[in-house]
């Protein structure tokens, strides 16, 4: 038979053999090698050798598909491990990103993972992970606590208090692990800070209760005594009347303190910082205090060098020297000194209020500037302070960008020195 016959007769012979549909598959799926050699043998009219052709054909077409498949896989299993890797990276970087420390335990209690903000506040310098709390910080409570997320899905804070040379006390927040996952998660917040201004607070409370109580109690008192009768008394009834004005102005100083605080901590006192002339402010300040001085034979002297001129709040600034006046004079005895200097160093100016009092015990020195803080309690109040004063010269003189800070020894004398920037 020729060739032409045989490719003639091929196709008939193929559907009589398959039958159309799938004749049509198969040659369609065929590589060309396999299909040069089918239509060869369907010219010869071999059967047998179409059909081992053609199932040939099929083994390759399957061992294809296979192969794609298989590669899809592999491109799946990659893309599902980019995609774990990408997980990965986010929750690490979200870990270190937190403030806060943080570690996750597995089912046991020991740690398998941490951010740095942990090994901080821990101060760890060794191997965190691997690690069981009581390991890592000696609290039974806190272990207590993991034990208890991890076996009873229990959460609970602990407060922990870490010993060292820097003392801090953290809030932990100990919770199981969600979404059925074994283990639990704790946060470690450092509220060292929250807590010392809370005994701040709580002091501030107590001492106002205190200062607020001294003087109303004295008015009371003789108010009571000058309604029972002492009225008419010429002797006493005048002096209980004096004593409840000297109270009462005391009472009017402490509150007016009390309230200048309190715009000074909301800053609802705005301050205009510029230049301003050191003479002038000085000189009000002296004349301010001048009755005070004169009264008990105190002579006040200042010194201020020509031209000074600092950045500061005129209002503010007198305020401060004459809060440092008013104490020097206060806590001078009757025929001493006090002297106040101005003078430029660099590009800073010191103010200094020096007088020849009683002076202050070094241990008192560090807190002197605290909010009713007093070296001697008792000549304190018989002088008349509210123990405000000089907490509101360090808020001045830090809002105006400035410092404050005392030299002082017992017999000599103090000297307060406020230095803020040159104009």
């Amino acid at each position: 038979m020729t060739a032409a016959g045989a490719a003639g007769r091929s196709p008939w012979l193929l559907l009589a053999v398959l039958g159309p549909a799938l004749a049509a598959g198969l040659v369609g799926a065929l590589t060309s090698g396999l299909r040069t050699a089918l239509l060869a043998a369907l010219a010869a009219g071999a059967v047998g050798a179409v059909l081992a052709l053609l199932a040939r054909g099929e083994r390759v077409r399957v061992l294809e598909a296979a192969a794609s498949d298989a590669a899809a896989k592999d491109r799946a299993t990659q893309a599902e491990r980019d995609a774990a890797a990408y997980e990965e990276r986010v929750l690490a970087a979200a870990l270190e990103g937190i403030a806060d420390g943080v570690w996750i335990t597995d089912a046991s209690g020991a740690v398998v993972r941490h951010n740095a903000a942990l090994r901080r506040l821990l101060d760890a310098g060794q191997e965190v992970v691997g690690k069981r709390p009581l390991f890592l910080v000696r609290k039974g409570e806190l272990h207590e606590a993991v034990l208890r997320a991890c076996a009873a899905g229990t959460s609970s804070v602990v407060e922990v208090v870490m010993e060292g040379p820097r003392p801090r006390v953290l809030e932990v927040q100990v919770a199981p692990l969600g979404g059925g996952l074994p283990g639990s998660a704790a946060v470690f917040r450092d509220v060292t800070e929250l807590k010392r201004l809370e005994r701040v607070r709580q002091d501030f409370v107590a001492n106002v209760s205190h200062e607020l109580r001294t003087p109303i109690a004295a008015i009371l008192g003789y108010a009571e005594t000058l309604q029972s009768g002492a009225l008419s008394d010429a002797v006493h009834g005048p002096q209980m009347v004096d004593i409840i004005h000297r109270q009462s102005e005391r009472l009017s100083e402490l509150v007016s303190d009390l309230l200048e605080l309190s715009r000074l901590d909301a800053k609802e006192r705005p301050l205009t910082v510029g230049a301003v002339a050191v003479s002038e402010v000085v000189a009000r300040a002296a004349e301010a205090v001048e009755p005070r001085a004169t009264a008990k034979h105190i002579s006040i002297t200042h010194r201020v060098a020509p031209g000074l001129a600092a950045q500061a709040d005129a209002k503010a600034l007198e305020q401060v020297l004459v809060n440092l006046l008013d104490n020097a004079v206060k806590y001078t005895p009757e025929g001493g000194a006090v002297e106040l200097t101005a003078r430029q160093e660099a590009m800073r100016v010191e103010l200094s209020v020096r007088d020849t009092g009683l002076g202050i015990e070094a241990k008192h020195l560090p807190r002197l500037f605290e909010r009713f803080y007093r070296a001697d309690r008792g000549r304190s109040r018989e002088m008349g302070g509210t123990g405000l004063g000089l907490s509101i010269v360090r808020h001045l003189v830090s809002a105006m960008g400035g410092d404050v800070r005392v030299q002082s020894q017992l017999g000599l004398g103090s000297t307060f020195t406020v230095t803020l920037s040159a104009a």
